[in-house]
Formats: C-alpha cells, sequence, structure tokens
C-alpha cells in the first residue's frame, strides 16, 4: 500500500465550465442565415443575370435590322463558264509537262487539238467537263491523268456575245457580263470613229417569241453629251450596228 507524505496533497480538479446542453441542438442562427444566403443568393443573381440578359437581347435583335435583298436577277442563278470559239485556253496534265499546252485555241468549229488527242470538242463546254473528258482520252495512254482546264482569254459562245460592228473603232464581239450596259459596249470597243453617224445606231435584239426587235440609239448624245438616258442595258446576243455618216 503506497504511503502519502505528509506534505503532499492531490491536485484539484478544475470545475468544467457549465454547458447548455439545451443549446447543443438548436443551430446557429448567424450559420442558418448564412446557409439559406448562399444557395439564395446564387439563385437571385441567376434570375437577375437572366432579367437583364433578355431584355438586351431583345433590343439587340430590333436594333439590327436583317440586311434588304440585293436587287438585281436574284432568280438567274451563275453559270459556270462556256467554253467558245475564238477561246484561249491552257491545258495542264500534272506530272506530264509533255502533254501539257499552254496556249491553246478553239478553233472556229469549236475544236482543239493537244498531244496525244488530235480533235475534241470545247465549244459548248465548261472547263471542267473539258477537262475530265480530256481525261478520258489520255486514260488510254498514263495511268490516272489529271488534267486542269484554264480559260486565259475568251470570247464566249456566240449566244452569250455582244457584237459590235460598222464605225467602232475596234468592232469587236464581245463575251456578255450581268449588268452590262451600252456605255459599256462602246468603252470596250474603243468609241466612235470621226465617220460615225452615231444618233443613227441600232441595236439588234431576238426576242423571246424569236423575233428581231430594232432598238434605236443615239450614240453621239451618249458619249460626247453625256445623255445617259441613252445607256440602256444590253443582253446577251445583242447586235450594235453604228452607220456610217453621209456626206
Amino acid at each position: 500500500m503506497p504511503v502519502r507524505s505528509a506534505g503532499h496533497r492531490p491536485p484539484r480538479r478544475q470545475a468544467l465550465p457549465e454547458v447548455d446542453v439545451t443549446r447543443l441542438n438548436r443551430p446557429d442562427p448567424t450559420r442558418r442565415q448564412t446557409a439559406r444566403r448562399g444557395p439564395a443568393a446564387a439563385a437571385l443573381r441567376v434570375a437577375l443575370a437572366l432579367a437583364l440578359a433578355l431584355p438586351a437581347a431583345g433590343c439587340g435583335a430590333s436594333a439590327t435590322s436583317p440586311a434588304p435583298a440585293a436587287k438585281g436577277n436574284s432568280a438567274t442563278p451563275d453559270q459556270d463558264y462556256v467554253i467558245g470559239s475564238g477561246d484561249q485556253l491552257s491545258v495542264f496534265v500534272y506530272h506530264n509537262p509533255d502533254l501539257s499546252e499552254a496556249d491553246v485555241a478553239v478553233r472556229p468549229d469549236g475544236r482543239i487539238s493537244t498531244p496525244l488527242i488530235e480533235d475534241i470538242v470545247a465549244a459548248g463546254k465548261t472547263p471542267t467537263q473539258l477537262a475530265r473528258e480530256i481525261e478520258k482520252k489520255l486514260a488510254k495512254y498514263i495511268q490516272d491523268p489529271n488534267v486542269t482546264v484554264i480559260v486565259r482569254s475568251f470570247v464566249g459562245p456566240s449566244d452569250r456575245q455582244v457584237r459590235v460592228i460598222g464605225e467602232a473603232t475596234d468592232p469587236v464581239a464581245i463575251p456578255y457580263r450581268d449588268g452590262m450596259t451600252l456605255l459599256d459596249v462602246m468603252i470596250a470597243t474603243k468609241g466612235l470613229t470621226k465617220f460615225a453617224a452615231g444618233n443613227r445606231a441600232q441595236i439588234i435584239r431576238l426576242g423571246l417569241n424569236g423575233k428581231q426587235q430594232i432598238i434605236k440609239v443615239r450614240l453621239s448624245d451618249l458619249i460626247k453629251d453625256g445623255d445617259i438616258s441613252q445607256n440602256i442595258a444590253m443582253k446577251p446576243g445583242d447586235t450594235l450596228i453604228i452607220p456610217q455618216s453621209w456626206f
């Protein structure tokens, strides 16, 4: 049995602070408020952002109106260029420079000649169509030919030309392009000669019914006096006739 000394006293135990047991299971009001504020605030911020975004989106839609449709002949889609007599072509056969031709003229009969191909019809075809046909013919001689046809200078098929005859400085057949006017034609033909009776010029146009239509134009008034009312729209197949002055 241990013997305690007379002067030794055991240490006194400190009393624990009293705890209100009823408050142990009671939620902290500050924590409850914080817990509520977190999700609620997040939801409120989302709702507020949506509320602000929707009017802004509406304002943006009303302020930016759709672009108006372009005016013009939108019903007629652009067509690929069709090769015509008088066109100058380049025919490239990849990895076969000996079979390539940088300058090939389309003859009046609408045909061309290239190495290994004596005659092939080019007029009336697009460059892509002609390239595929050349590939078929070259396949007899080389493996997997790859051909590209490029139109270097063009006149176009006859029904897509505007012909100028008579007293123009450079009377030629001009490839028609969309929006071409009479003034464009005169610029391309370098104007009138000094013998031209410009105010007696005529445009011969083939109508839808196959009948010819004669349109009188005053070229001198257009070129010399700037009478824009004479700057009429041209159509494919038109023929402009400029007579000579009477002396």
